[in-house]
């Protein structure tokens, strides 16, 4: 593959970093923006010691500063992995998440990129789905919640700018994404580890039966890296078309471990997800390498 300039806002978070890691492989020009709200230096600890094309800078991308940024860079295509809010706790945060989508889709119309991919939690626009209807294919979003919203606001303003402005986009709906580097404030996986770690029992919310799609963080870089090329003008899923109960999870990591702390299910909790798959082994080709229980022993050392 021909090496071209790509810019990954968010690229020190989670899933940014072990994309970051990816894209250097394939000997692209990687340039990272992230304002380290959420982010860590850290995440970048791997790609900074290897002989690649990497530059970072510490910006919001919605500030001033971020369409200088873009200007100096021209990046080829964009990576927009803080689109959502992966904590609210201010009724800003919303507002300042749809400002850098703003930002980022009016940096690649006026800075020469020529697409922009975008990842969103597909648990926040898969309505409830029902259990006959898992896997579930990509169809007109149903947004939960006020996250929701904001995620399918984000897919119809990129559908606008395609057909506007002729600037390209691929939206990855992605399932529950694990792996290293993951805090266990961020994600199910890291929190059962840490409380593994930590010798206590976790905390389930509800009764432990409700399911979700989980995929490993390597998976997930393999889609976005693809998406830079492929996908064009689609939400495409990204998970293993499997739903795991998270009771069921529990015991795959501590099948000797102490007994779940059950709390009060959170209103409107998703009670079941698996996403098909269909659609990116087709525009991405694209599927899931990482069996559960590969990903589960590599981050456990077993």
């Amino acid at each position: 593959m021909t090496p071209r300039t790509i810019a990954v806002v968010g690229g020190a978070g989670f899933v940014g970093s072990h994309l970051v890691d990816r894209l250097l492989v394939d000997g692209h020009r990687v340039r990272v923006a992230d304002d380290l709200s959420t982010g860590s230096l850290a995440n970048l600890a791997d790609a900074r010691h290897v002989d690649g094309d990497l530059t970072f800078d510490h910006l919001d991308i919605s500030a001033p500063e971020g369409g200088a940024w873009l200007a100096r860079h021209r990046p080829e295509v964009i990576v927009h992995l803080a689109a959502v809010p992966r904590r609210v706790t201010r009724p800003t945060d919303y507002a300042e998440a749809w400002a850098r989508t703003l930002a980022v889709i009016d940096g690649a119309r006026h800075h020469g990129a020529r697409k922009v991919v975008v990842a969103l939690p597909a648990s926040t626009i898969s309505g409830q789905p029902r259990a006959k209807d898992l896997p579930l294919k990509e169809a007109d979003p149903q947004p939960r919640g006020a996250t929701g919203v904001l995620a399918r606001t984000v897919i119809d303003t990129l559908e606008h700018a395609r057909a506007r402005h002729a600037v390209e986009f691929t939206a990855l709906a992605l399932g529950s994404v694990y792996g290293p580097r993951q805090r266990p404030s961020d994600g199910l996986v890291a929190a059962f580890i840490g409380a593994l770690s930590a010798g206590r029992p976790p905390t389930i919310t509800g009764d432990g039966r409700q399911s979700r799609d989980l995929i490993h963080v390597d998976d997930v870089a393999e889609a976005l890296n693809s998406a830079t090329s492929r996908g064009d003008g689609l939400v495409i899923n990204v998970g293993t078309g499997h739903a795991t109960r998270v009771s069921d999870l529990w015991e795959m990591i501590a099948p000797d471990g102490p007994e779940p702390v059950k709390v009060p299910a959170r209103p409107d909790e998703l009670t079941r997800l698996a996403l098909s798959t269909a659609r990116a082994r087709i525009h991405l080709d694209w599927s899931p390498f990482t069996p559960l229980t590969e990903g589960l022993d590599r981050l456990l050392g077993r």
